[in-house]
């Protein structure tokens, strides 16, 4: 070999090796890894007491979600008018936040409309359904179930402007899987019912009651009563110094669970 050609194979081995060192850096087998995704942001409270709202689930619930201090005070049905103001005027007078779920049948709800449309447009009281005329539903066919929910949707609608609300619950307590469905079909997938109650199912004092809330004012409960008798009327005050002296905080049901999207 010439010196020539020695020169020419010497050039063509050190480019080779260049080009060699220049992709060992590049590390072209090894694709760089991808840089690590941020944590999601913590849940934001976006309730009384620092409450989360979660989605509304489909099944039945009996208490609030989370772990804080609150305490879901719920009033069915509405057969008379002065419990229905009186408990209104609480809401008015000291912020407290109540769920409600009344029988349209009862005008009670129509008579005092005007004073709870304000309440209702800021969110502090929250509507779930309870049908028209408060039947036991498990006794009765499916397209009487349907027109019970419907007729009622329509009371809250067009009396109170609920225009959907994701709740319900069945008169007396009383519900199978066929009722659910046909709730969870009209748009109501929640089935409310209760781990606590006033005990104003039946005939009740002021005493009585009182007994009922000490026994059954905990976090995360949630409270069946109803804007029937007047009893309730009477120990408000009571009532509230009770969450209080608990260091609990009253939350809607809208408050806990949100609507679904």
């Amino acid at each position: 070999m010439d010196r020539r050609g020695f020169l020419y194979l010497l050039a063509a081995g050190l480019t080779g090796a260049a080009v060699g060192r220049g992709a060992a850096g590049l590390d072209l087998a090894e694709p760089p890894a991808p840089a690590p995704e941020p944590a999601p942001a913590p849940a934001t409270p976006t309730g009384p007491g620092g409450i989360v709202a979660v989605p509304a689930p489909q099944g039945v619930v009996e208490e609030l979600p989370g772990t804080g201090p609150q305490i879901a005070l719920t009033i069915d049905d509405g057969s008379n008018g002065e419990v229905v103001a009186a408990l209104i005027a609480l809401c008015r007078d000291t912020g407290t936040r109540l769920t409600f779920f009344p029988n349209g049948s009862y005008r009670t709800w129509g008579d005092n409309a005007r004073d709870l449309w304000p309440l209702i447009e800021s969110g502090q009281v929250a509507f779930g359904n309870h049908t028209w005329s408060h039947p036991d539903l498990t006794t009765v066919p499916d397209a009487e179930v349907a027109d019970e929910l419907r007729r009622n949707q329509d009371f809250l609608r067009r009396t109170l402007g609920v225009t959907e609300t994701p709740f319900w619950r069945p008169p007396f307590g009383s519900h199978d899987e066929r009722v659910d469905a046909i709730a969870a079909d009209l748009g109501h997938p929640t089935t409310v019912m209760w781990n606590g109650t006033f005990d104003d199912g039946r005939v009740v004092s002021a005493e009585g009651l009182m007994a009922a809330a000490e026994q059954w004012f905990a976090a995360r409960a949630i409270i069946v009563g109803h804007a029937n008798q007047p009893a309730i009327s009477t120990v408000l005050d009571q009532l509230l110094a009770l969450v209080e002296s608990r260091q609990l905080v009253t939350v809607t049901l809208a408050d806990a669970w949100s609507a679904p999207a």
